[in-house]
């Protein structure tokens, strides 16, 4: 098995679903047609943003996106057909446990879709309830084993780490305490668990780290024993700017970091704006385009610091 992957890679990701329809739109229960047709628009705004932005200097080999089949399916052909990198969910949206979005005949979507990459977001607590974490282990080993066995899509895994309540007891329930005390060395964990689990990402998408030594220790956890070739990439987790500017900035210097995956912080402000009549169509594109290449370029110069 040929395992990873660590050439540059910077992913626009607007696969939300579930945050789409009730903190974008309000709508709860099914969609109509009609409503469906007006989050595949709005995501298409997202898109035409990625676009300028490549347009005005993102490399298009380090270029993706990543958006989900529901409402994006249009916008995953058009991004193949014009040879960028693409991605796509194979996880419910909006689950405190992963599960496939379509039990499973998982496989036949992911062949029908024929991504880069397959993405899951999973949340994963090594002090988590044993249970649980060994139920998403087995789910996830059988989509990895999958991957690897039968697919061209490569397996990116979105790792994220909520505290346990006594976890957060420990940090007198400071959040910010935990990401910074507690949360490193807990995804250290998280990996090794899940690799031991039989379940192993080509790429690890990471929530941001405040400092380098952490980078560090995730990357050495994810290459361990021969997987030298898988990477890791940092999402933003709807975070402002300069937060998410601090971690792209801490984890560009780090060897075995290839890129992000910053989503919310791109683009929500803008179409929350533009659905509130308050910014163009045209002015919310430009402004996707400006914040994506704007984390682009903090990544490029952190590579180029590199090497």
């Amino acid at each position: 098995m040929t395992l990873g992957f660590n050439a540059p890679l910077y992913i626009l990701p607007f696969d939300h679903r579930g945050s789409f329809e009730t903190k974008m739109f309000g709508w709860t229960g099914d969609l109509t047609a009609e409503q469906t047709a007006e989050i595949a628009a709005a995501k298409r705004v997202i898109y035409d943003g990625f676009l300028a932005a490549v347009a005005s200097g993102v490399p298009q080999e380090r270029a993706g996106i990543l958006v989900d089949e529901q409402f994006g399916a249009a916008i995953l052909r058009d991004a193949q057909a014009r040879g960028f990198m693409t991605a796509c969910p194979a996880e419910k949206s909006g689950q405190e446990e992963f599960d496939f979005e379509y039990g499973d005949d998982f496989a036949k979507h992911i062949e029908a879709i024929g991504p880069t990459f397959c993405k899951v977001l999973v949340r994963y607590n090594p002090d988590g309830d044993e249970v649980l974490n060994n139920r998403q282990t087995d789910r996830l080993q059988r989509l990895s084993n999958y991957l690897h066995a039968h697919s061209r899509a490569l397996f990116m895994f979105e790792l994220l780490v909520p505290p346990e309540p006594s976890q957060l007891e420990q940090v007198a329930g400071d959040k910010r305490r935990y990401d910074l005390e507690l949360r490193p060395q807990l995804m250290v964990r998280a990996i090794t668990q899940l690799q031991d689990g039989g379940v192993e990402p080509d790429l690890w998408k990471i929530e941001g780290l405040d400092r380098r030594d952490d980078c560090e220790q995730i990357v050495a956890a994810a290459r361990r024993g021969g997987r030298e070739k898988v990477s890791c990439i940092v999402l933003g987790r709807g975070e402002d700017d300069r937060k998410v500017h601090e971690w792209l900035e801490v984890a560009a210097g780090v060897p075995g970091f290839i890129g992000f995956a910053v989503g919310r912080t791109d683009f929500w402000e803008p179409l929350v704006a533009l659905r509130a009549g308050q910014m163009s169509r045209e002015a919310a594109v430009a402004e996707i385009a400006r914040r994506y290449r704007e984390f682009a370029e903090i990544f490029m110069r952190g590579q180029g610091a590199q090497s």
